[in-house]
This record gives structure tokens, C-alpha cells and sequence, in this order.
């Protein structure tokens, strides 16, 4: 699981971020794999993905994350904060055309 989640960085990179020093980024994951049951020995048997088996997992995992950061962008509202500041939605087709403009829509081959 720590093999995995540290792949989100590589899709927060995909989306422009270098994780500066101030950037706070914190990565989550959790499982419901192997609950323990009842210790009736010492040793007990751990049912896990083979290694061999984990690189689309890992892909998977970048390229989610990436598609969460645009989902997050094309979510966004246009809001008014403290001492007035005003931060506009990013609008979505001027989105559309810088991700084209960098060959970064789904299916562009990168």
C-alpha cells in the first residue's frame, strides 16, 4: 500500500506540481484487505498482489490522481474570501484548450 500511494505524487507532477517546500501535500490510502481474525498461532498466511502484477496498479493510481486535480479545477466556483479577494472558476473551455495545446487530454498519446 505505501508502494502505491506514493505514486500520487507522479500524477500531481503530471498536473504541473513540484511539491514546494509550503505545498502541504499529504497522501492517504487504507485497505480492508487481510482483516486480522483470531491469533490461534504464530504465524498466519497474507494473501498480497504480486510484485510482477503491480504495474498497472500503479499506473491506475497516477493517472487517478491526475484526473481528480482537473476534476477539482472544473468543480471550482467562482468565490469571494477574506478582505474581499475574488478568485474566478477557471472557465472549462479555456481548459480544454490549454490541455489540448499540451497534448494533455485523454487519448492524446502521451
Amino acid at each position: 500500500l505505501k508502494r502505491l500511494v506514493k505514486r500520487t505524487a507522479l500524477g500531481l507532477g503530471r498536473e504541473g506540481s513540484i511539491a514546494s517546500n509550503f505545498s502541504g501535500d499529504i497522501f492517504v490510502a487504507f485497505s480492508t484487505a487481510n482483516a486480522p481474525g483470531p491469533a490461534d498461532s504464530a504465524r498466519t498466511r497474507v494473501m498480497m498482489m504480486a510484485n510482477e502484477r503491480m504495474d498497472p496498479l500503479f499506473g491506475a493510481t497516477v493517472e487517478a490522481t491526475e484526473e481528480a486535480v482537473t476534476n477539482a479545477m472544473i468543480a471550482a466556483e467562482t468565490m469571494t474570501g477574506v478582505d474581499d479577494l475574488r478568485v474566478y472558476a477557471l472557465p472549462h473551455t479555456r481548459l480544454v484548450e490549454v490541455m489540448r495545446k499540451y497534448n494533455r487530454l485523454p487519448g492524446a498519446g502521451r
